[in-house]
């Protein structure tokens, strides 16, 4: 559902209870030693280091932050498993397929976006006109992700079985060019691509992840990061949760800023981040329910290769402040 007045004014007490509860930033600096304490965070281009950058929150850091860009999301996993990173970001069902391979890392943190922004989508002249008409299909999707999960509850919903379809695993990049080619039939995929490809490419959106998706973003870290660097952790998200509440105010700036950055066209930016109202969340007991839920339903599609307890995979400490005010 879309944010509303209330759900933002809802928004901006859970964040005002966590950001009044967590350290200081004048605490924070004398728990660090700026010279010896080092994040090594994983980011994507437009990311994380961008909107602490373009907000201000950048500024002043008391610790050293070693940026590496990916390209996607799966790499910045790959090398928090690998001991190479201390902190990135994921979408949640990513980050799940992750987990349950036994990476030793934990969820602290994220942020939430409108459900509608998951999307399937199709040429705009392609026969298919909804959910209904994908029987028999080709459909692209990341696999062990938003998009293969999509896909499968949207068949379901549709009342298809999964195997009434085919699914054809792809990134973004080669699911926009075989859509557009035409040797898939539909692609499902997250903003800013959906906006990309329905303002730049004519795609129509046929299909959303409303009441389907929990569209949840996590902040991730090492557990070795939470047990060493934890104050230096705390005080970052806590930075990315203040950013993130400035771009709900000014997403217009937001997208100006990020396409003289990452060379996107800023009306797709623009679009996107509207269309988003991406918004920190609090880790408690309603989001591991509903991200229970989500990793239940993908054990069930074959997605997670086991019934995951979604409890031990969180740490809800970071954000603890603000769930005990509810």
């Amino acid at each position: 559902m879309s944010i509303n007045s209330d759900d933002h004014s809802i928004t901006r007490r859970l964040a005002a209870s966590l950001f009044a509860a967590a350290i200081t930033l004048s605490t924070a600096a004398a728990s660090f030693a700026a010279d010896t304490v080092v994040l090594r965070v994983g980011d994507q281009k437009g990311g994380n280091r961008s909107l602490l950058e373009i907000s201000g929150y950048a500024k002043d850091l008391p610790y050293k932050i070693e940026w590496s860009e990916f390209p996607a999301a799966a790499p910045i996993l790959e090398a928090l498993n690998a001991g190479a990173l201390d902190v990135g970001y994921t979408g949640d069902l990513s980050f799940l397929s992750v987990y349950a391979a036994g990476a030793p890392i934990k969820a602290i943190g994220g942020t939430r976006s409108d459900a509608k922004t998951q999307a399937i989508l199709v040429r705009q002249d392609s026969p298919i006109n909804s959910a209904a008409d994908l029987k028999g299909k080709r459909l692209a999707g990341t696999r062990g992700g938003w998009g293969q999960f999509l896909i499968d509850a949207t068949l379901e919903k549709a009342q298809i079985k999964l195997e009434d379809a085919t699914f054809a695993p792809l990134g973004p990049v080669d699911a926009k060019i075989a859509l557009v080619a035409g040797s898939i039939d539909a692609w499902a995929i997250w903003e800013p691509y959906v906006s990309f490809a329905t303002l730049k490419d004519r795609a129509r959106v046929i299909a959303d992840g409303e009441g389907l998706t929990p569209t949840i973003t996590f902040i991730v870290a090492s557990d070795n990061a939470i047990a060493t660097k934890r104050a230096a952790v705390q005080d970052l998200v806590q930075r990315l949760n203040k950013a993130r509440l400035w771009s709900l105010d000014h997403i217009s700036e937001y997208a100006r800023s990020t396409a003289e950055l990452t060379k996107l066209p800023e009306d797709v930016l623009l679009s996107a981040y509207t269309a988003q109202r991406t918004s920190p969340i609090v880790i408690d007991e309603t989001v591991v329910k509903e991200i229970q839920a989500a990793s239940d339903r993908s054990t069930r599609y074959g997605i997670l290769p086991k019934t995951l307890d979604v409890s031990k995979a969180v740490d809800r400490s970071f954000t603890a402040a603000a769930a005990g005010s509810n």
